[in-house]
C-alpha cells in the first residue's frame, strides 16, 4: 500500500503556516427573520439595500431556521428588507459595515401576517420548487404534491435533469457514474441495490436534494455526472418536535408508507430520530425478441420470451442520532442508521424457440422464487470545532458501515415438444450471501485569509471488504448435487488515500476563484477461489491520480450571473463488476463479472449563466476515457451481460431552467435539456462508432388556493436516444394531485396519481453479433396515492447549529449486492 506522504506533509505544513498567519477579518452580515404565528420562517426573500437609495446589492433566501447571510458586502451604509409570500414586508434599521466591524448580526427581523384581523387569519409561507445557486440546484421535496406517496427515488427523478433508466441506474444530463449522498454521506451502493435503497426511503423523509455537476475538490473525484446530496429532514428548533404521516397507494397492487419523526433540543443537547415503514407490491413484464443470424445476415432462429415478475418489498429505515455542544464553539455527535428490508420475487418466464418460418421447434419455461434480505448499519461519529467567528473550523468523521445480503434462489426450468409434450426438468437452487465492511476517516479544515480569500485542506482513508459468495446445486434424482459450473467465492480488498488543499478568493467585486487539486492513491486486490472444477484465480492493483477543478464566477449586475468550471473525475468499476465469473440470471441470460475492467476517466467544462435567480442556462461538454459500460456477448442461444471497457463517449448539451410566476397563485417551473453523445471504440473486435441526439423535457406547475388548497400538474419527455449498444424509444410521465392543509395547518392531506397515461414504459432495440433483440419492460408506474401527515409540538426560538455530515467516500455507492 502506498500513500501520498509527501503531498500530505506538504498540506500540514501549509497549513499549520497559515494558521500562523495574521488574517483580516473577511466582511459578513447575518441575521433571522421569524413570524408573529410561527417562530422560524424559511423561504423567505432578504434584499440588501444602499441606505442612501434603497438600490439592491444582494439578494438571499431564509433557510430552514430561517435563518440568512450575506458573505463580503462591500463596507458601506445599508438596511435590510425582508418579505414573504403572505407577510407584510419589514425593514431592518439601517446599520454600517466597516473595517472595525465587518462582522455583524442584525436583531431577528418579525413578520406580520397580511391581514386586519391577525387571529382569524393563519398563512404559513411556501417554498420554492426549485433554488438556483452558482454552484448547485436546491430541489425543495415538500413543493411537489405529485411526491405524495411517492419514494425517494421516484421524488429524484423529478429533479432538474435528473433521469432513471429501465434499469434504474440515476444519470444527471444524460451521464451515469452519479455519486449519491444521504445527508452528505456517500450511499455506498450503486445500480440496482442503489434504486432498491431508495424505494425504500419516503420521498416525505427527505427535505431537499442538492445537484452538482462539478463538485469541488473537497469531495471525492469519483462519479463523472456529478455529485447528488440527498438531504433529509431534520428539526433544529428547540423543545420536543415531530412528525408523522401515512399513506396508502394503489397501482396494479395495493402499497403503503409511514414515517416518523421525532426531536428533541434543548440547551447542549439534541437528539433526533426518524423511522419509516413501507410495503411495495408490485410487478414487472418483460418482453424480448431476439433475431438470430446467419454469417449472410439470414436467419438462423426466433426467439421470443416474456417474463412476469411478481415482487413484495417491506422497507425498514431507521436513524438515531446525538449533538453534544461540549462548548460554544466545539460540537460532538454521533449518527446510528440501519436498514432491514425483506423481499420475496416469483417469475414465470415462458420462452418459444422458433426456426426461420416461425414456427415452433421448442417451448421453454421457468418459474423462479427468489427471497432475500437486505440488511445495513452504519455508525459515525463527528466532531466540529470552530476557532473564531471568521469561519476557521475543523471537522472530523469516522463511518463504519456493513452491509449483509442474503439471497435465496429456486429455478424451475422445463423444455417442451411444440405440443408442450415434456422433453426434461432440471431444478436449481442458488444461495448468494454477500457481505462488505467500510472504513473510513476524513478530516477538514478551513482557514479565512485577508482580502476575502479562504483556504481549505483535508485528506481521507478509506477500507473495503467485500465477500461474494454463489452455491449452486442440481437436482439428480432425489439428491442436490453441487453444480461447480455456477458455484464460486470472491473475495476484494480495497484501499483508497486522499488529500486535497482548495483556494477560493473574491477577486474584484464582480470577479470570484476557487480552485483546487485532490490527490488519490488506489490500491486493491481480488481473489476467486476454485473449486474442483474452476481453478484459483487472482488480480491486484495500485494506481496514482491527480484532479484538478476550476470554478470561476462573474457577477456582470444585480440580475445576471456567469459561471465557469472545470473538473476531472474517476468512476471505478463497482466490486462485484470484477468478480470474474457468471451469475445465473435465467436459462438464457447471465450475467459475468471482468477482473480487466480499468477505471473511466472524464474531463467536464460547465458554463452557466443565471438571469434574475429565474432562468439558468447552461452549456456543458464532457469526454470520458476508458468507459465501461453493460455490453451484450452471445454464447449459442444464450445472453451474456457484462461490464467492458469499450472506448470512450462524448457528450456534448445545452439546458435551460425557468421558474415563471404566471400568477400569484400559480407557478410553472419548466426544464428542458438536448444532449448529443457520441460513442466510439472497439468491443469484442468490432469498430463501435454510434451517437445520436436525445431531448429531455420537464414542465411543473403548482397551484397555490385560498383556505390552504393547492394542486400539481406535472409530467416529463424523454425523446429516443443511445446507451452503448441500446438503442432507446420515446417515453414520458404525466401526474397531478391535489393538497389541503387541515389543523391549523399543522397537518395536509395530499392525494397524487403518477403515470396517468401509462407511458413509462422503457423499450427498445439491442443489437450485438449475431443477434438482433427488441425489448419491452412494464412497470407497476401507474398509482394513486393519498397521505395525511401531522406535525406536532412547541417550538422554541433557537439559533443553535446541526451538522449531520458524514466523512466515507464513493465506495459504498459502489456496492453491487448481485441484483
Amino acid at each position: 500500500m502506498r500513500t501520498p506522504t509527501n503531498l500530505f506533509i506538504i498540506i500540514l505544513l501549509t497549513v499549520s503556516f497559515i494558521s500562523r498567519a495574521q488574517t483580516n477579518t473577511p466582511a459578513k452580515l447575518k441575521g433571522k427573520v421569524s413570524a408573529t404565528n410561527q417562530s422560524t420562517l424559511s423561504a423567505a426573500t432578504i434584499t440588501l439595500l444602499k441606505a442612501k437609495d434603497s438600490s439592491v446589492v444582494k439578494m438571499s433566501v431564509t433557510d430552514q431556521e430561517g435563518q440568512y447571510s450575506f458573505d463580503n458586502p462591500p463596507k458601506g451604509k445599508y438596511l435590510v428588507a425582508a418579505s414573504a409570500v403572505g407577510y407584510e414586508k419589514q425593514y431592518s434599521a439601517p446599520f454600517t459595515i466597516s473595517a472595525e466591524t465587518p462582522v455583524l448580526e442584525l436583531t431577528t427581523i418579525v413578520l406580520n401576517p397580511r391581514s386586519n384581523d391577525l387571529k382569524s387569519v393563519t398563512i404559513s409561507a411556501r417554498k420554492p420548487m426549485v433554488e438556483q445557486k452558482i454552484d448547485r440546484t436546491v430541489v425543495n421535496v415538500d413543493a411537489f404534491i405529485s411526491n405524495t406517496g411517492a419514494n425517494a427515488l421516484e421524488a429524484l427523478e423529478k429533479s432538474p435533469g435528473v433521469q432513471v433508466d429501465k434499469d434504474g441506474n440515476i444519470s444527471l444530463k444524460g451521464k451515469q457514474s452519479v455519486i449519491v449522498l444521504i445527508d452528505g454521506r456517500p450511499s455506498y451502493i450503486s445500480g440496482a441495490d442503489l434504486a432498491n435503497m431508495l424505494k425504500g426511503m419516503q420521498a416525505s423523509q427527505l427535505e431537499q436534494i442538492e445537484i452538482m455537476t462539478n463538485p469541488p475538490a473537497r469531495y471525492d473525484a469519483s462519479g463523472n455526472a456529478g455529485i447528488i446530496n440527498i438531504k433529509t429532514k431534520k428539526n433544529k428548533t428547540k423543545g420536543f418536535n415531530g412528525n408523522i404521516s401515512a399513506g396508502v397507494g394503489q397501482g396494479v397492487y395495493f402499497k403503503t408508507n409511514e414515517s416518523l419523526s421525532l426531536n428533541y433540543r434543548n440547551g447542549k443537547v439534541n437528539l433526533f430520530s426518524n423511522y419509516s415503514f413501507g410495503q411495495n407490491n408490485n410487478f414487472q413484464q418483460l418482453e424480448i425478441f431476439r433475431r438470430y443470424k446467419n454469417d449472410d445476415e439470414t436467419t438462423n432462429a426466433i426467439f421470443e420470451q416474456v417474463a412476469y415478475m411478481k415482487r413484495r418489498n417491506t422497507s425498514n429505515n431507521l436513524k438515531l442520532g446525538m449533538d453534544y455542544s461540549v462548548t460554544d464553539k466545539t460540537t460532538i455527535g454521533f449518527v446510528l442508521s440501519g436498514v432491514y428490508n425483506p423481499e420475496s420475487s416469483v417469475n414465470n418466464n415462458t420462452s418459444y424457440l422458433e426456426n426461420p418460418d416461425y414456427r415452433i421447434d421448442s417451448i421453454a419455461t421457468a418459474s423462479s422464487s427468489i427471497h432475500g434480505i437486505w440488511k445495513n448499519a452504519s455508525v459515525n461519529l463527528n466532531m466540529r470545532h470552530q476557532f473564531d467567528t471568521t469561519g476557521r473550523e475543523l471537522t472530523t468523521d469516522l463511518d463504519y458501515i456493513v452491509y449483509d445480503n442474503g439471497n435465496d434462489q429456486h429455478f424451475i426450468n422445463t423444455t417442451y415438444e411444440p405440443n408442450w409434450l415434456k422433453r426434461y426438468e432440471e431444478q436449481l437452487l442458488g444461495v448468494l450471501p454477500v457481505t462488505v465492511n467500510i472504513y473510513s476517516a476524513k478530516m477538514d479544515y478551513t482557514h479565512p485569509l485577508k482580502n476575502n480569500a479562504k483556504i481549505e485542506a483535508g485528506w481521507k482513508t478509506s477500507f473495503v471488504e467485500t465477500v461474494n459468495k454463489a452455491n449452486y446445486s442440481l437436482l439428480e434424482g432425489d439428491e442436490w448435487v453441487t453444480d461447480y459450473g455456477k458455484t464460486n467465492y470472491f473475495d476484494y480488498n480495497e484501499n483508497i488515500n486522499a488529500a486535497y488543499v482548495s483556494f477560493n478568493k473574491q477577486l474584484t467585486k464582480k470577479w470570484g476563484l476557487q480552485s483546487g487539486l485532490r490527490y488519490e492513491n488506489t490500491n486493491y486486490k481480488g481473489h476467486q477461489y476454485g473449486n474442483p472444477v474452476k481453478g484459483d484465480s487472482s488480480f491486484q492493483r495500485s494506481y496514482n491520480n491527480l484532479f484538478p477543478t476550476v470554478y470561476l464566477s462573474y457577477g456582470a449586475d444585480k440580475n445576471n450571473q456567469f459561471g465557469l468550471s472545470f473538473g476531472r473525475r474517476i468512476d471505478r468499476p463497482g466490486y462485484a463488476s470484477l468478480n470474474p465469473f457468471m451469475f445465473f440470471i435465467d436459462k438464457y441470460t447471465y450475467e459475468a463479472g471482468n477482473p480487466y475492467l480499468k477505471p473511466q476517466y472524464s474531463n467536464n467544462v460547465e458554463l452557466t449563466h443565471i438571469f434574475k435567480g429565474k432562468l439558468t442556462t447552461t452549456l456543458n461538454y464532457s469526454i470520458t476515457r476508458n468507459l465501461f459500460s453493460e455490453t451484450f456477448d452471445q454464447s449459442g442461444y444464450a445472453t451474456i451481460v457484462k461490464r467492458n471497457n469499450i472506448g470512450k463517449r462524448e457528450n456534448y448539451g445545452v439546458s435551460v431552467n425557468a421558474q415563471i410566476p404566471v400568477a400569484k397563485w400559480f407557478t410553472s417551473m419548466i426544464y428542458t435539456n438536448y444532449r448529443y453523445t457520441r460513442y466510439s471504440g472497439k468491443l469484442y473486435n468490432e469498430d463501435l462508432n454510434v451517437g445520436a441526439g436525445t431531448i429531455y423535457f420537464n414542465i411543473n406547475n403548482q397551484f397555490n388556493f385560498n383556505k390552504g388548497w393547492g394542486a400539481e400538474v406535472s409530467g416529463w419527455y424523454l425523446s429516443k436516444g443511445v446507451e452503448g449498444q441500446i438503442q432507446l424509444e420515446a417515453m414520458g410521465q404525466l401526474a397531478a394531485g391535489i393538497s389541503k392543509q387541515v389543523l391549523k395547518n399543522q397537518g395536509s392531506i395530499k392525494l397524487n396519481v403518477r403515470d396517468i397515461l401509462y407511458t413509462q414504459i422503457p423499450h427498445g432495440d439491442i443489437n450485438f453479433k449475431e443477434t438482433e433483440a427488441r425489448f419491452r419492460n412494464t412497470r407497476d408506474t401507474r398509482v394513486v396515492n393519498v397521505t395525511f401527515s401531522y406535525r406536532f409540538g412547541k417550538p422554541i426560538k433557537s439559533n443553535n447549529n446541526q451538522r449531520k455530515k458524514g466523512g466515507a467516500s464513493d465506495e459504498q455507492n459502489r456496492v453491487n449486492m448481485g441484483n
